[in-house]
């Protein structure tokens, strides 16, 4: 499905909480094999992907939400906490990236969860990610043989 009303025109991009509706297109996303070795984080069966997100679901120290650009589910983000610090993450379907859709989708979820200082982590070769994360105030903080790391602290 298209997203955007016209070539020019960026996408309207909204945050909600996540719907059962969401998890089929949430699957076919993180299954993709391009997005998974950008990201290097290997896909989930569909039993483990949907045990993942019924254990997210659940947990009250997790904010998820799906993400929307022109009313169409293109991706989620959440926190969560992760090895003594609180962390966000995100994923956009292959066909959404490259609009401005992930930085939009950042920034809302930065005013939602005002958790700082707020981590993430990105794999080395995911250039566009580590922008995203540098265009809504992250710092690069340090990094491991496979990851960089980001912080937010303001």
């Amino acid at each position: 499905m298209a997203v955007g009303r016209d070539s020019h025109a960026a996408p309207a991009v909204a945050l909600r909480r996540v719907l059962p509706a969401d998890l089929p297109i949430l699957f076919e996303h993180q299954h993709d094999p391009v997005a998974t070795e950008l990201a290097q984080f290997p896909a989930r069966d569909h039993a483990a992907f949907m045990a993942h997100w019924t254990t997210i679901l659940a947990n009250p120290r997790v904010t998820a939400r799906t993400v929307l650009a022109d009313e169409v589910v293109v991706g989620n983000i959440g926190s969560f906490d992760y090895e003594g610090r609180r962390e966000v993450g995100y994923w956009l379907g292959r066909a959404f990236w490259g609009l401005g859709i992930a930085t939009s989708a950042l920034t809302a979820f930065l005013a939602l969860d005002r958790s700082r200082p707020l981590h993430a982590a990105v794999a080395h070769g995911n250039a566009g990610s580590m922008r995203v994360l540098e265009k809504c105030g992250f710092d690069r903080c340090g990094e491991q043989p496979e990851v960089a790391e980001f912080v937010l602290l303001s």
